[in-house]
């Protein structure tokens, strides 16, 4: 069997589905759905909205009622073959008749997975993996979390062309600009966790949450962490109620990222200073590098990251850059800031958090 250019199409606007606005970020997959009718017309659509509401699938069908016998249904991810929140996908599609199912990424979700099978043995017409970069590039941080049991961590940091975090005497405030600023809250909002170390919370006191350009807080705030074993003022303000917060009794970064994931917590951003940068580039546990990098030298002062028993050049950690981006300044006469993302390469050479073409 082989897909058509219908299916295609289908699969096209399945996955613009699943990534309409305002659908909250984790920790379920983002899935979208086109039924399609015997004569390639589209029936109905449906998106999946956040954890406890109906799957892309479920919602579709809804919309048809006895009309989906003998539709194909075209999803982005494979229907769920679990009773979690909700019924099984694939137990839903099997019961409306749906004749064939035409499928983006397989699910490895060993919670989930084996909704194809399950479609197969109930004699369904079932093609896996259309589109299928695409559909795992939607769901690029969950896929990763899912199939390392462990959140995805990018690391962001911001430094002067010479690889200072801090002048001399400490001071901070104005390495980057206030559009590097403004663009590292942008990136709050696009994980579900932020976390630093204690000695951080002792010295700088954080809030650790997003805001706007006014400074106001957004609507979305992720969980604020904060790793080590020491006590805590409860009243550092990373504890105040503008935010969920989680204090991890640990100075192991691999321990923190599995308390985190049994948080259902799958996209974690270092906010930190240099010593949990090092400690989580010596365990191997950066996957995403988001550089701010200001036009200024300082020539000393602290550095972007602590120590990483480095010794030689041919030991030197290297990075893929996938973005470059110059950000436009907020006000006239200030400086005018690069943003350089990077992924680290696994042994194979492929990127971490990277797609590549999945096979059946």
């Amino acid at each position: 069997m082989t897909t058509s250019d219908t299916e295609l199409s289908a699969m096209r606007r399945a996955l613009a589905l699943a990534a309409s606005p305002g659908v909250p970020l984790g920790p379920n997959p983002r899935v979208g759905c086109v039924l399609l009718g015997a004569d390639g017309r589209t029936l109905a659509e449906g998106f999946h909205r956040g954890a406890g509401t109906p799957h892309a699938e479920v919602e579709a069908l809804a919309l048809v009622g006895d009309a989906a016998r003998g539709a194909t249904a075209v999803v982005t991810l494979e229907p769920c073959n679990h009773t979690g929140r909700t019924g099984p996908c694939a137990e839903a599609l099997i019961r409306a008749g749906v004749r064939r199912v035409v499928v983006g990424q397989r699910d490895t979700n060993p919670v989930a997975e084996g909704g194809a099978a399950t479609l197969r043995s109930a004699g369904v017409q079932v093609e896996t993996g259309l589109l299928a970069d695409e559909a795992r590039e939607l769901n690029r941080v969950w896929t990763f979390a899912v199939e390392h049991g462990r959140p995805f961590v990018t690391w962001k940091l911001a430094t002067t062309i010479d690889g200072r975090s801090a002048a001399a005497d400490g001071t901070s405030r104005w390495v980057s600009s206030p559009a590097a600023r403004l663009d590292g809250h942008r990136l709050r909002t696009l994980v579900d966790t932020m976390l630093v170390g204690s000695n951080t919370v002792v010295v700088d006191d954080p809030h650790l949450t997003a805001r706007d350009a006014e400074g106001r807080p957004l609507a979305r705030q992720p969980l604020r962490a904060v790793m080590g074993e020491r006590d805590l003022d409860p009243g550092r303000r990373i504890f105040d109620a503008a935010a969920g917060s989680v204090h991890l009794r640990t100075r192991d970064p691999e321990a923190a990222l599995k308390d985190l994931f049994a948080l259902d917590r799958q996209h974690v951003l270092l906010e930190g200073g240099p010593t949990l940068a090092a400690a989580f580039l010596a365990a191997g546990l950066v996957d995403e590098v988001i550089a701010y990098v200001a036009p200024m030298l300082l020539g000393a002062g602290r550095s972007a990251v602590d120590d990483l028993g480095i010794a030689t050049i041919t030991d030197a950690l290297h990075l893929t850059v996938t973005d470059v981006t110059v950000l436009e300044p907020l006000n006239a006469g200030d400086d005018v800031d690069v943003r350089i993302t990077m992924s680290r390469p696994t042994p194979s050479g492929e990127r971490v958090g990277v797609t590549t073409r999945g096979t059946d």
